[in-house]
């Protein structure tokens, strides 16, 4: 196992690489300035600003400096928050976006393991497509549609729900943390479909039910553990997919997270805050996967047996 996630760790270095190297040049090829504004900044104020932000440099000192640094954790000053980092300003964002991410996985487990199980015990009936057509309504539904609508609906219609804030008044965490679930409830319950069904046609299944044991005990016993774990695979970059696209979710209902500052950081033109934010997303996503791929590799001895080097 140690020997698989050192491996793994290794793979994910020339990964975050490529990430900030790219980025860091794309950036740097938009049109525009971070000092760009409706009234000329003069000249020997932006030398100033430059030369501060180390923007005088050339283009190739730029990225080893801004790398070195990154090696240490400074993801340097924000261009357009005099006086704070952009350490600071993701700190500030990552606790709301990380329980808004944490809500919605739980509302995506709930609802998309209970689909995926109830539809694979009755196979090619109405108790497999009605739950499996609703999941793919789920997955082509995008969050910047279905938001609004439950927005309407449960908001304003109903009159049930709060439409914005994050823990200003009781219930505003609701139906943000479905709109982000919700499309992962999707893709939970067609994976937990396919596992459970392939799990309940294996011989240790028909030798249980043969043996007279209780339909319940077969399922929650027997064929959970090794049906759900395609689920437990998708769990990792689930949830950096739910960190990293969150800000459609925080526009939407004014959610004061990480989202904003990656979206203001673009409009901004603000350079270290693009890279910082669009790096740490990176770093969760590596991460997140690789622990879902460690995770899997223990709970499936035939993959442990692989990792270790079997045939």
């Amino acid at each position: 196992m140690l020997k698989f996630f050192f491996t793994r760790l290794l793979q994910a270095i020339p990964v975050l690489l490529v990430v900030i190297t790219v980025t860091f040049f794309l950036v740097r090829l938009a049109p525009g300035g971070p000092f760009d504004a409706e009234k000329a900044v003069p000249p020997e104020v932006l030398k100033a600003l430059e030369a501060n932000y180390r923007l005088d440099l050339p283009v190739w000192q730029q990225y080893t400096s801004y790398v070195g640094d990154l090696v240490t954790g400074d993801f340097g000053p924000s261009f357009r928050y005099p006086g704070r980092s952009v350490n600071e300003l993701i700190m500030a964002g990552l606790p709301a976006s990380a329980e808004l991410g944490l809500y919605a996985l739980l509302v995506a487990l709930v609802i998309g393991t209970l689909a995926g199980i109830i539809a694979s015990l009755r196979p090619n009936t109405a108790q497999d497509y009605i739950p499996m057509s609703t999941a793919m309504i789920g997955i082509c539904m995008p969050s910047f549609l279905l938001g609004p609508l439950l927005v309407l609906v449960f908001g304003i219609w109903l009159d049930w729900l709060p439409i914005s804030g994050w823990g200003d008044m009781p219930g505003d965490k609701i139906l943000p943390s479905i709109t982000m679930g919700a499309g992962y409830a999707a893709y939970i319950a067609r994976l937990s479909r396919g596992g459970m069904l392939e799990v309940l046609s294996q011989d240790y299944i028909r030798t249980a039910r043969a043996k007279g044991l209780p339909e319940r005990v077969i399922i929650f016993k027997h064929a959970l553990r090794g049906g759900l774990i395609p689920v437990i695979a998708f769990l990792g970059p689930a949830f950096a997919g739910l960190l990293s696209g969150s800000f459609v979710v925080e526009t939407i209902f004014q959610i004061p997270g990480l989202g904003r500052f990656f979206v203001q950081a673009a409009f901004n033109r603000d350079y270290t805050m693009i890279m910082g934010t669009t790096v740490f997303f990176a770093f969760l996503i590596v991460l997140f996967n690789l622990l879902s791929d460690v995770i899997a590799v223990w709970i499936n001895p035939r993959l442990r047996h692989q990792a270790q080097g079997g045939h």
